[in-house]
């Protein structure tokens, strides 16, 4: 694969934040009485304010507001157990030594973000698209789209890196080019990714002719 740039999902592709996650998720379905599977299973990858008008129909916008920040607080100060991924500090690493741009693209918002970003020691990005910049997260196409925009790069000439349904969908729809790093079996449009790893460990960067060819190691 050849690219001039890259998109990095945060949650699950670069750090493993899925501990605290669940805790805060877990706890708010508990307290709501939702089946916390269930809610474990529509949430990843999405925007929180998204999920909170899935499991909360009808709610007014001051009691969603109000619920959306509790979350925030609590994922944004509790970082124990946040760590990056393997792999993932290696290899934006070798990005910056190679001068080949980069972000981060999170449905996360900023507070949420920059605490694990910190938390997991990864370098630190040049963009951050957050949800506060998009109106419509993933899987809708926006989030990619602006993070392309902000690179000077078309979207096709940015490879998505991946990990969840709706990031990947997002991705897609975009029109960028996807490795997607252990994605769920029941993953839609398999056949449209261009990789399909266990780790980034097994991601090789080098050169190219106007900008970086993608391969996996040996």
């Amino acid at each position: 694969m050849l690219c001039r740039g890259f998109l990095f999902d945060l949650d699950g592709t670069l750090i493993d934040s899925l501990p605290v996650v669940e805790l805060a998720w877990g706890n708010w379905a508990r307290n709501k009485g939702v089946p916390v599977q269930e809610v474990f299973n529509f949430i990843h990858g999405k925007q929180a304010m998204f999920s909170l008008r899935h499991f909360m129909p009808g709610a007014s916008e001051e009691v969603l507001r109000a619920e959306f920040l509790a979350l925030e607080k609590f994922e944004a100060e509790c970082i124990e157990g946040v760590t990056a991924l393997p792999g993932a500090v290696a290899l934006l690493e070798r990005l910056n030594e190679l001068s080949i741009p980069w972000a981060i693209v999170t449905s996360g918002t900023v507070p949420v973000a920059t605490a694990r970003i910190k938390a997991g020691h990864l370098p630190e990005p040049a963009i951050l698209i957050t949800a506060e910049q998009v109106a419509r997260g993933k899987p809708q196409p926006d989030a990619y789209l602006l993070g392309a925009d902000k690179l000077g790069f078309t979207p096709q000439e940015c490879i998505v890196v991946e990990d969840a349904i709706a990031g990947i969908q997002s991705a897609l729809a975009a029109g960028c080019p996807v490795i997607a790093v252990n994605p769920p079996s029941d993953t839609p449009q398999k056949d449209a990714i261009g990789l399909v790893l266990t780790s980034l460990e097994q991601l090789r960067i080098d050169l190219d002719a106007g900008g970086a060819r993608v391969s996996l190691l040996a």
